[in-house]
C-alpha cells in the first residue's frame, strides 16, 4: 500500500465527500450489500458485502494506488457510498477514470451527481495534467448514466462485450469530460 497524503474535503448542498475511517464500516456496509449496488459496480466489488470487507475497506483498502482517490460520501453523518479519481499512468496520464456509487435508498435524490460535480471540479483544480475524466458505465444502468449527463460528461462509446459481471459478458457505454 502506497502512502498517500490526506484528501481534501469536499462539500456540497447535499452530501460531504471525506477520507474513509474505520468507524465508517457499519454505514458504508449497510448501503453496499444490496445486489441492486452490486449489480452495477465492477466485478471484484463482493457480495454479500460482510462487515470484513467495510472494515477492510475503511482501514486503508481505500487508499489502494489502484483505486486512485477515493472519498466516502457523507449524508448526515453517514457514509452511504464512495466516489473516487484514478489518474492513469505512462501515455494515457493525461486520463483519469472516475467511479461512484450510492447506496439504493439515496438513489434519485441528487447525491450522485453532486457528489460527481465535486470531484469533477477538484480534479480541474487540482491536477493539471488531467484533461479526460471518463466513465464506463453498465449499458444498462441508465441511472449512472444519467448522473454523468447531468454533471456535463457526454457519452464517447457504446463498447458491446467488453466485460465480464456474475459470469456474464456484458455491454458497457462510456462517458468522458474534458478540462475546459
Amino acid at each position: 500500500m502506497t502512502p498517500r497524503s490526506p484528501l481534501p474535503t469536499l462539500v456540497g448542498q447535499r452530501c460531504t465527500l471525506r477520507e474513509l475511517v474505520p468507524a465508517d464500516a457499519p454505514s458504508l456496509q449497510r448501503n453496499a450489500d444490496d445486489v441492486e449496488v452490486w449489480r452495477n459496480l465492477f466485478e471484484g466489488f463482493p457480495h454479500p458485502y460482510t462487515m470484513a470487507d467495510a472494515i477492510a475497506w475503511c482501514d486503508g483498502g481505500a487508499h489502494d494506488s489502484a483505486y486512485g482517490h477515493v472519498w466516502g460520501i457523507d449524508v448526515r453523518g453517514e457514509v452511504i457510498g464512495c466516489v473516487n479519481v484514478a489518474p492513469q499512468q505512462g501515455p494515457l496520464r493525461c486520463n483519469a477514470e472516475v467511479g461512484y456509487w450510492i447506496g439504493q435508498p439515496h438513489w434519485r435524490h441528487g447525491i450522485a451527481t453532486e457528489a460527481l460535480g465535486l470531484v469533477t471540479d477538484w480534479v480541474w483544480q487540482e491536477l493539471p495534467d488531467i484533461t479526460r475524466l471518463f466513465a464506463p458505465i453498465f449499458a444498462w444502468n441508465t441511472g449512472s448514466q444519467a448522473v454523468a449527463r447531468k454533471c456535463g460528461y457526454v457519452k464517447e462509446a457504446d463498447m458491446p462485450r467488453s466485460a465480464i459481471k456474475d459470469g456474464r459478458v456484458i455491454d458497457r457505454v462510456q462517458f468522458a469530460i474534458y478540462r475546459p
